[in-house]
This record gives C-alpha cells, sequence and structure tokens, in this order.
C-alpha cells in the first residue's frame, strides 16, 4: 500500500515538522509514503489555482480532509483504510491551504473526512492525520500503540 499525503502550502514550525517527520518514520515500517507540497497561492482565484495543480496529483483512492465531512473515530477509520486497500494500492490524503480546497479537488473525493468540527491550523492537521494513519496501520496490524 501506498499512501500519498498532498497538501498545499510549507509547514515552517520545526516542531511539528519534528511530529510529522517521526510519525511518517513510524508509518513507513507498514506502507510506502510520499508527501507532496503545492505551493500556497495568494492571489485572486487562488483556490480555483490551488485546485488545478491538485487535481493531476489525486490517483488511487483519494480522501480530502474537510471540516464538513464524515467524522470516523480510530478504529473506524483503520477499518475503512483496511478495506480501501483491498482494491486500491494508493491512497491518496489531501490538505488544503488556511483558505481551504476548490470545490473540483472536493468532487474528486472518494471520501470526505472530518477530525473536527473545529477548523484546524494547516500544520496541525498535518501532524494529526499523520498519528492517525500509524495509529490506523498499528491497529490493522495487532500493534500495541492504539492500547
Amino acid at each position: 500500500m501506498k499512501i500519498n499525503i498532498v497538501s498545499v502550502g510549507r509547514i515552517k514550525e520545526q516542531y511539528y515538522l519534528s511530529a510529522i517527520e517521526e510519525y511518517i518514520k513510524r508509518l513507513s515500517a507498514y506502507c510506502v509514503v510520499e508527501q507532496t507540497v503545492i505551493t500556497e497561492m495568494t492571489c485572486d482565484n487562488n483556490l480555483y489555482k490551488e485546485g488545478q495543480k491538485l487535481l493531476p496529483k489525486l490517483n488511487g483512492y483519494v480522501i480530502v480532509l474537510d471540516r464538513l465531512g464524515t467524522q470516523l473515530d480510530s478504529i473506524e477509520l483503520a477499518q475503512r483504510i483496511d478495506k480501501i486497500g483491498l482494491s486500491n494500492s494508493t491512497i491518496t490524503v489531501v490538505i488544503g491551504s488556511t483558505d481551504g480546497l476548490d470545490d473540483n479537488v472536493k468532487k474528486r473525493a472518494d471520501l470526505l473526512l472530518s477530525f473536527s468540527p473545529m477548523t484546524l491550523p494547516h500544520s496541525l492537521a498535518k501532524v494529526v492525520l499523520a498519528e492517525q494513519l500509524y495509529r490506523a496501520y498499528t491497529i490493522i496490524n495487532n500493534g500495541k500503540y492504539h492500547h
């Protein structure tokens, strides 16, 4: 299985980068992980332009993080990932910019996923994503991390 994390905007804070790096390193024991970062736009129609850069990068089963999406607990997420893996070799997870995502990107999603009805900062959302993916794979593989 390959996990493709596609996000908009660079993370500047070292403590977030360290946390993401640690969870990605742990996750790599279970699957191949790729990260792609799209430059955040600050001009008119920025969501549309970001979306046009994102769409070609979306392959396999696409999960888009959106605060209005479906909320799953960690076990439900693990079960969903396990089931997805039966018919897809790649899961692409998309994290938008501080302004969100273009509707065309959301329409491409196989699953709109929400960590919370609250809006999370982009950097923190990426940490939570990396941790939850690692947790999901430990649940799938009966690891001790989740217990």
